[in-house]
């Protein structure tokens, strides 16, 4: 798969799992296919205790800096103001690593608890240091309007989850409903995408997925 994303034409990869492979594994698969790991899916369970230095090893030698957990168990507005607050603690700590910690959105994040949604609790008490990963289908799926808590959050999008929403399982992004001239215009601008993570997650054919959705990306003169 890593052939495939290179050949196409990609940059790099961000990995959710790493399917039994060492750190080392990976970055020789890396190297041979002349890509970069752009990020990883960070349990939550492994930035947290005696994990985070592993995590932090693991990730230096994979040639990665982005951290993004990509779940965490909070209920209550109290819940995400200690969770921001402890992202907060593991943004100093990555830091000197040259490593940033982030979290990734997900459609409950923008159904509002005591008066706000968890991702304005959980954005609106951290650093610009920690990484707003919007990933702009979930944050439709949740009722959110991407353009919009993109442009809450000036600079925090180092890196960002750009989907296909509202247009059935085969769609690749620009065959959606998506505004993406307004989310590209803005990512490139004042949001300070560094990355931009290219997702498909429905297809019956994901290897074709990835080959159109690169197309897809040339049309719109991004690649």
């Amino acid at each position: 798969m890593l052939k495939v994303v290179s050949d196409t034409g990609f940059k790099g990869v961000e990995f959710a799992g790493y399917h039994g492979r060492s750190a080392k594994e990976l970055r020789k698969m890396l190297d041979d296919n002349g890509i970069v790991a752009c990020g990883t899916h960070t349990p939550y369970e492994t930035v947290v205790g005696d994990k985070l230095k592993d995590t932090i090893e693991f990730n230096k030698t994979i040639g990665n800096k982005f951290l993004i957990v990509p779940s965490m168990n909070a209920r209550t507005k109290q819940d995400w103001l200690d969770k921001a607050k402890l992202f907060n603690d593991l943004a100093d700590k990555v830091k000197p690593e040259g490593m940033y910690v982030g979290y990734h959105a997900h459609a409950p994040d923008f159904k509002k608890i005591e008066g706000e949604t968890p991702w304005d609790i959980f954005f609106g008490n951290t650093k610009p240091e920690v990484i707003m990963q919007l990933d702009v289908s979930n944050c439709s799926d949740g009722g959110g309007d991407p353009v919009a808590v993109l442009k809450r959050y000036p600079g925090r999008t180092r890196s960002i989850h750009m989907k296909a929403h509202g247009a059935g399982p085969e769609a690749v992004i620009g065959e959606d409903k998506l505004n993406w001239p307004e989310i590209f215009a803005w990512c490139e601008g004042p949001g300070g995408t560094q990355w931009f993570v290219l997702e498909h997650e429905t297809s019956k054919d994901p290897v074709d997925a990835v080959k159109r959705s690169y197309a897809a990306l040339k049309k719109m003169g991004k690649v």
